[in-house]
């Protein structure tokens, strides 16, 4: 049985459902995999203004290191759904982290990239993305309050500003065959381009992210592969950590993974 808010789209674009819908786990968003004709997709109807924004940007970027958009009204999304044979997950987790990494960077060469149409409406500013950061920092101290200082001193004088994605990871970069890697479920922001590059360094899950070492080895990675000054793109792993540790805080969930994400990136930008 097709969930109410899937229904009506499925008449109105001539889809057929090609699986069973499913939720995502925390903005609750509905999709569902489907057939436009002989054609792949995904249906997705959002629940949330994040995700609306994020579908917007999506179809700014006009399949251009991203998925195609397909159809776009209100809160739904037709997205072209991608053969994702390979995984960059799967590759940092058996031999290739290096290589994921590189990909990931070269994806977000192609996302940050002038457009002509200029920057699109609507876009979150990165220091309004942070802003979990300083209560939570005025009510635990310790990496948070190192992290609001290190977010306070790059705001302060920020560099290469660029639409970012504002999530990209291994899971959010699929494999499209022919046409390369490309991305998905942006959040969209607006600010320095280095602060994009730090999700990834935490991902594609805690098992990877703590082997020894791993942190400063692919901070120097990103660093040559995205053109970025090491000791900055350190300070942007020690930001994101921070503010990942604030949102989970919040939630309720993942609070020691993300503490020891948070405590790792610490030791990196502070050794002393």
């Amino acid at each position: 049985m097709t969930p109410a808010p899937l229904s009506p789209w499925l008449d109105r674009w001539g889809l057929s459902p090609d699986g069973d819908a499913f939720q995502t786990t925390y903005t609750k968003s509905w999709l569902m995999p489907v057939r436009r004709g002989a054609a792949a997709a995904m249906l997705k109807v959002a629940t949330s203004e994040e995700e609306i924004r994020g579908a917007q940007l999506m179809d700014w970027w006009a399949g251009d290191g991203a998925a195609r958009v397909l159809a776009r009204e209100d809160a739904a999304l037709l997205l072209e759904r991608l053969p994702a044979t390979r995984s960059l997950a799967d590759m940092a987790r058996t031999g290739d982290d290096e290589g994921a990494t590189r990909i990931l960077c070269a994806v977000a060469d192609r996302l940050h990239a002038p457009r002509l149409q200029g920057i699109p409406p609507g876009l979150v500013p990165l220091e309004v993305w942070l802003r979990a950061l300083a209560p939570a920092a005025a009510t635990h101290g310790g990496v948070l309050a190192k992290a609001r200082k290190a977010a306070e001193a790059l705001l302060a004088e920020p560099r290469d500003i660029a639409v970012l994605h504002g999530d990209l990871h291994h899971e959010n970069v699929l494999d499209a065959g022919a046409r390369g890697w490309l991305a998905i479920d942006p959040k969209g922001v607006l600010g320095e381009r280095g602060y994009d590059y730090a999700t990834l360094l935490f991902n594609p899950d805690e098992a990877v992210a703590v082997r020894p070492g791993r942190l400063a080895r692919q901070v120097a990675v990103v660093a040559e592969a995205a053109r970025l000054e090491p000791a900055r793109l350190t300070q942007w792993a020690l930001i994101h950590a921070g503010v990942s540790y604030a949102w989970c805080l919040a939630d309720n969930m993942f609070v020691d993974a993300s503490r020891r994400m948070a405590e790792m990136a610490t030791a990196l930008a502070d050794p002393g």
